[in-house]
């Protein structure tokens, strides 16, 4: 697992990561990650995560360090 990452002035784990993200708990999750991009709301850092919110799932979630944006890969 990766090391805790502070998000909006918080430490979270990738696993806390992912929950941000989807708004639930998920079964499982890979490490955080730096994305290769900005945050399109203030500019920000953003991270991402692989993490399965069900058995049949497995999304990558993006998430601002600075703000509350955050997006997934679904369709």
């Amino acid at each position: 697992m990766s090391e805790n990452r502070v998000v909006q002035g918080r430490m979270v784990t990738a696993t806390k990561l992912a929950e941000l993200i989807e708004g639930d708990s998920v079964m499982e999750v890979d490490s955080i990650e730096e994305a290769e991009e900005d945050c399109p709301e203030c500019g920000g850092n953003v991270l991402n995560v692989g993490y399965m919110p069900s058995i049949t799932e497995f999304v990558t979630g993006w998430k601002c360090q600075d703000c509350d944006w955050s997006e997934t890969d679904r369709d």
